[in-house]
C-alpha cells in the first residue's frame, strides 16, 4: 500500500475536485482528519462496504485479491493501513513548544447498543479513540451538545456546533468524531509594519481589500513552466511542518490549471529534490477561512457510498446487531493565517508588470491560489484549501 503521505495527497486532491463542483468560493478541509475517520469506519466494516473504503487507501484500483470470508483475516488485510495511522498519531502527539498540533478521535455510542469489544479495542489501539456512552434514545439533543462541546474543547474553541440542531436523533447509535487542530508560528514571522491594505482579485473584474503581509527571504521555490504557476514552501518553526502555496500567474489561472494537476505531480513538485532555495518577494494575504461540509453525497460520488446505505452497509465488525449504517459525515474546518503564523483547525497586478530586483522571484498572492499544510516527516497533508474570496 502507499504511504500515508501519498494517500492523503491523492485523497485531498480528489475530494477538492469534488467539492469545487458545487462550491466556487473558499474551500478548506483536513485530508488526514477525514482519512482517520474513514480508517476508524473501515475497522468495523466487512464485505463490500470494507472493499469500498479500502479503495481509498490504494492507488491501484481493483488490485486487491477477492476477500475471504474469514473474519479474522479482515483486520490483517487492512492492518498496514491502521498501523500507519497508529505510527502517525503517535508521532504527532510528541509535543513541541513551537506549535500545537492535536489530532483527537472519539466514538460516542448509544449506551444501550452493543458494540463488539474487539472493535473498541482496535479503535483504541490504532486510533487512540475511546467510546463514550451517551443516551441518544432519551436525550438526543443533550448528547448532541455534549459532542459539540468536546469538539470545541479539542479545537481551541475554533469549531462550534459541528452537529447542528436536529442532526442527531433518538435513532442515532454511534457518532464518530475526529478533530485536527494546528497552531504554528512561521519560521520567520512577517513584520506587522510591512502589512498594507491591497486588492485581492477574485476574478478579472472583481476585487476586495485584504491586509497583505510581505517579506523577502529565501524560500523553497519552483516554477511550473507548463502550467505558468509557482509553488512556494513556507516553513513553520522547527521545519516539522510547512505551508505550500500554488499560485498561477494569471488572475483567473487557477480554474484553467486544476485539471492539469494530479496528486502524483503535486507530490513530485513539492519534493525536496524538485524545489530549490530562492530569494523571494512574498506577498501573502492575512486570511481566515471557516467551513462546514456534510460529506455523505461527496464521498458517495467518490465511490464509498455503501457505508451510508441503509440497505448495503455492513458494519458487522462493529456490532453483531444488523442495520447499522453511517448517517452523517460532517466536517468543519477553520484556518487563520497571520503575520505570526497559522491557526488552523484546518503575481502581477492588472495591466502592470512589476520588475523585481535581479535574482528575486515575485510571489504575489493577490488572486486565487491553492494552499496546503504538510507534516514533512510523513509527507501527510493535514489541511488542504483554496483561497479565492476574502
Amino acid at each position: 500500500m502507499d504511504s500515508l503521505g501519498a494517500i492523503s495527497t491523492r485523497f485531498g486532491f480528489d475530494l477538492f475536485k469534488e467539492l469545487k463542483k458545487t462550491n466556487d468560493g473558499n474551500i478548506f478541509f483536513s485530508p488526514v482528519g477525514l482519512l482517520t475517520a474513514i480508517g476508524m469506519l473501515l475497522l468495523g466494516t466487512r464485505g463490500a462496504t470494507a472493499s469500498q473504503l479500502e479503495e481509498v487507501f490504494h492507488s491501484e484500483k481493483g488490485t486487491k485479491s477477492s476477500r475471504t470470508k474469514a473474519e479474522d483475516n479482515e483486520i490483517e488485510k487492512t492492518e498496514a493501513i491502521h498501523q500507519q495511522f497508529q505510527k502517525f498519531l503517535t508521532e504527532i502527539s510528541k509535543l513541541t513548544n513551537d506549535y500545537e498540533l492535536n489530532i483527537a478521535n472519539r466514538l460516542f455510542g448509544e449506551k444501550t447498543y452493543l458494540f463488539l469489544q474487539k472493535y473498541l479495542d482496535y479503535v483504541e489501539k490504532y486510533y487512540h479513540a475511546s467510546l463514550e456512552p451517551v443516551d441518544f434514545v432519551n436525550a438526543a439533543d443533550e448528547s448532541r451538545k455534549k459532542i459539540n462541546s468536546w469538539v470545541e474543547s479539542k479545537t481551541n474553541e475554533t469549531i462550534k456546533d459541528l452537529f447542528p440542531d436536529g442532526s442527531i436523533s433518538s435513532s442515532t447509535k454511534l457518532v464518530l468524531v475526529n478533530t485536527v487542530y494546528f497552531k504554528g508560528q512561521w519560521d520567520r514571522e512577517f513584520k506587522k509594519e510591512n502589512t498594507k491594505e491591497e486588492k485581492f482579485w477574485m476574478n478579472k473584474s472583481t476585487s476586495k481589500s485584504v491586509q497583505m503581509m510581505t517579506q523577502s527571504h529565501s524560500f523553497s521555490f519552483t516554477f511550473l513552466e507548463d502550467l505558468q504557476a509557482k509553488i512556494l514552501g513556507i516553513p513553520y518553526k522547527n521545519n516539522d511542518l510547512s505551508m505550500f502555496v500554488l499560485l498561477p500567474n494569471d488572475i483567473d489561472g487557477l480554474e484553467k490549471i486544476i485539471d492539469k494537476i494530479s496528486p502524483e505531480k503535486l507530490i513530485e513538485w513539492t519534493s525536496p529534490g524538485h524545489m530549490e532555495e530562492r530569494r523571494v518577494n512574498l506577498h501573502l494575504p492575512r486570511f481566515e477561512v471557516e467551513d462546514s461540509y456534510d460529506l455523505e453525497a461527496v464521498l458517495a460520488a467518490m465511490g464509498i457510498g455503501d457505508a451510508f446505505s441503509e440497505h448495503k452497509a455492513d458494519y458487522s465488525g462493529m456490532s453483531s446487531l444488523s442495520g447499522l449504517h453511517a448517517q452523517k459525515f460532517l466536517h468543519s474546518s477553520f484556518v487563520a493565517v497571520t503575520e505570526e503564523g497559522t491557526e488552523a483547525a484546518a503575481a502581477t497586478g492588472i495591466g502592470f508588470t512589476v520588475t523585481s530586483a535581479p535574482g528575486h522571484e515575485n510571489v504575489h498572492c493577490n488572486h486565487p491560489f491553492l494552499f496546503f499544510i504538510r507534516h514533512n516527516e510523513s509527507n501527510s497533508i493535514l489541511f488542504f484549501g483554496r483561497f479565492s474570496s476574502p
